[in-house]
């Protein structure tokens, strides 16, 4: 749903790079170098921002109120 603030596993903040991230790799990019390029270089910090899969507007459809 929304991206954690830091890795699971090693505590990176992760979150900073998000944004970034989703948004050149929808330009086209590839995602690995683009990793590669914001410092993201440990597995599992990567494994969080390749498996993010955004939700929200989705849920927020069904919102109470």
């Amino acid at each position: 749903m929304i991206i954690p603030v830091r890795c699971f596993s090693c505590g990176f903040p992760v979150a900073a790079f998000y944004e970034d991230f989703k948004k050149r790799v929808s330009k086209g990019e590839d995602a690995g170098a683009v990793m590669d390029s914001l410092g993201v270089k440990r597995y599992c910090c990567r494994r969080m921002m390749m498996g993010q899969v955004d939700l929200l507007e989705g849920i927020a459809k069904f919102k109470k109120g």
